[in-house]
């Protein structure tokens, strides 16, 4: 941009030198002309010669060469000079623009690591994070980076997590936690146990997938592709018969004044607004998302979701907390400590929600020892030899199942019966709480024309219906196995209209295959989980439902720039062109139905950069 800029301003000099000054000899002022030209325009030309051999003829480069060197046959040395320098003006706006839309994203590229502090026999050992290999412990100092994800073993401290999840407060972090790459530490010194090497980490998952974002091209961008193609070499044609047939055929027609009209004509029909603005305009988008830790996997996923009709909701941990406490213990024929003992025991191996939440109740040491056998019945709950018993702990489908007799329970929640050598000895209750911004967000989501709001849960049909309908939630599907949210998903997609959309939003770990089959899948708070990342096509990179609607936002206001920018560089080169081609407009309109609207197109994309936290 500086060498560029330097080389305007030289150019921009000289012009102004030979527009003024006007010297006895006219050859000193063409030759000051020529020099200026070359100062801007050599690399253009070198551009175009090395792009036509290799057998890409029809881009702005050769458009520009040619119709600068024509001007320059025909005696028009100004105007020559004025195009190859508004041309490299409007190239000067499109790189500010662009590492303009870079800085934006510069905050999360921010994350990668320099070095890891690896620990050796008491000693610290600067290294590179590929070095590190799991079950390694490091050091990460106040002011570092996290340079891997681990889990701390020693220390307390504070992380700052706003690069990688856009939050602005910061996160107390102690023994045992999980600590994820691309965190800055921020005070006391912490050890960490490496659990991913560098390559799986989040840090390198999140870089790898912005730095990909641009090759997935919205329909916009391929429409654009494709227009330039064809579009380019058709203008050339109609500018080589424009200058050589009515000479030809009309009777007094000056040759150069209709070399004139085909030069003007090809350098309006350059297509630089339109090939430079469009992809800007998403890059823009993604960037701008990137600012409030919404990571977009590609711009054709952008314009996907400005077109979304449907949303489906999973339940827990993604409208609500995922954060489940026991509420009450309901023994028979056994103490609540018996009862509650034995289920953390049966539940011991598995890291669901409800398992956590029985662990963390009973909060002593369990001896594995006891724990002869366990197996998870999918949608169901455990079956588990503890000792000598054998336990069952579940829904009511398990009880039926096993034909346990059970007392089924009315309350409001998730209910787990449980059974000891078939016989029924009690429930343990246990509910979810529905995040603070949910309710808002299903608000906004109608107010942004949201036709419907759908939620999937395994939950009991109570539980759900009772969430749905504090919500505001149109529709409410419960009692659902995994394959059974497929199932509905796939009935969903057939619902919508044809360019509508359906987007699914889940935790990413255990609603992947729904992720994967909608329109645009999309992770909730699951940046720790591979398969958020790998399944969703936008990952949402704290647990907060309201950044759905600023999502939303987004894309909208990127789909409204992009289809501005193609109706205003579309209409001004019609209009021009065929100004151009009657010769009632000169160089200087077409200089500005080029560069000036990629200028005026180029800044209107900026605004999608404008955004607020």
């Amino acid at each position: 941009m500086k060498k560029r800029g330097i080389k305007i301003l030289i150019a921009l000099f000289l012009y102004i030198v030979a527009l003024i000054v006007k010297f006895e000899d006219s050859l000193i002022n063409n030759i000051i002309y020529i020099v200026a030209y070359l100062v801007v325009g050599l690399d253009i030309i070198k551009k175009a010669i090395r792009n036509i051999t290799r057998g890409k003829v029809f881009d702005e480069n050769f458009l520009m060469s040619v119709a600068t060197i024509g001007a320059f046959g025909i005696g028009e040395f100004p105007e020559a000079v004025a195009v190859m320098l508004f041309y490299q003006i409007g190239e000067l706006f499109q790189s500010y623009a662009v590492d303009k839309s870079r800085k934006s994203i510069a905050s999360l590229m921010d994350i990668r690591p320099d070095f890891a502090n690896l620990e050796k026999a008491g000693k610290l050992e600067k290294v590179s994070p590929e070095e590190v290999k799991i079950g390694d412990t490091i050091v990460v100092k106040p002011g570092e980076k996290v340079p891997l994800d681990g889990i701390l073993i020693e220390g307390n401290s504070t992380l700052d997590t706003k690069a990688l999840t856009g939050e602005s407060l910061p996160r107390e972090i102690e023994k045992g936690d999980e600590i994820l790459s691309g965190t800055i530490n921020i005070n006391g010194v912490i050890k960490i146990k490496v659990t991913k090497e560098y390559k799986e980490s989040t840090v390198s998952k999140i870089l790898d997938l912005v730095e990909n974002a641009s090759s997935k091209k919205s329909k916009s961008e391929n429409f654009i592709s494709k227009f330039a193609k064809y579009y380019t070499p058709i203008v050339v044609i109609i500018a080589l018969v424009l200058a050589v047939l009515p000479p030809l055929i009309i009777q007094d027609a000056s040759f150069s004044d209709w070399l004139y009209r085909a030069l003007s004509f090809l350098v309006v029909s350059c297509p630089c607004a339109l090939v430079i603005s469009i992809p800007l305009s998403f890059f823009g988008g993604i960037g701008g998302a990137s600012k409030l830790g919404i990571l977009v996997k590609g711009s054709n996923y952008l314009e996907q979701l400005a077109n979304t009709e449907i949303f489906v909701f999973d339940k827990t941990g993604t409208l609500t907390e995922g954060v489940f406490e026991v509420q009450k213990i309901k023994p028979i024929n056994i103490t609540e400590e018996e009862l509650l003992e034995i289920t953390a025991y049966a539940e011991n191996y598995s890291n669901h929600p409800i398992s956590l939440s029985l662990k963390k109740a009973y909060n002593k040491k369990i001896d594995e020892k006891k724990i002869k056998k366990t197996e998870e019945i999918s949608g169901r709950g455990i079956v588990a030899q503890i000792e000598e018993k054998e336990v069952l702990v579940g829904n009511e489908k398990l009880m039926n199942e096993k034909q346990i007799k059970f007392k089924k329970s009315n309350s409001i929640g998730t209910i787990l019966y449980v059974a000891i050598n078939g016989e029924y000895v009690g429930y343990i209750l246990i509910s979810d709480k529905i995040k603070k911004d949910s309710a808002e967000t299903i608000k906004k989501l109608k107010k942004n024309h949201i036709k419907e709001t759908v939620m999937l849960t395994g939950d009991k049909k109570i539980v759900g219906e009772t969430v749905a309908k504090d919500l505001g939630i149109d529709t409410v599907f419960t009692e659902l196995l995994p394959d059974g949210k497929v199932e509905k998903v796939e009935k969903l997609l057939k619902s919508k209209s044809e360019k509508g959309k359906l987007a699914f939003v889940g935790d990413g770990i255990n609603d992947s295959p729904v992720l994967a089959m909608a329109d645009i899948g999309i992770a909730m708070g699951g940046l720790g989980a591979d398969s958020a990342i790998e399944a969703a096509d936008i990952v949402l990179m704290t647990d907060e439902p309201s950044k759905i609607v600023t999502a939303i936002s987004l894309a909208k206001k990127t789909m409204r720039i992009v289809k501005e920018n193609i109706i205003f560089a579309i209409a001004v080169k019609v209009i021009v062109l065929i100004l151009s081609a009657i010769g009632i407009s000169t160089m200087w309109e077409a200089v500005f139905a080029d560069v000036g609207v990629s200028i005026i197109a180029i800044l209107n994309a900026l605004r999608v950069l404008n955004v607020k936290k």
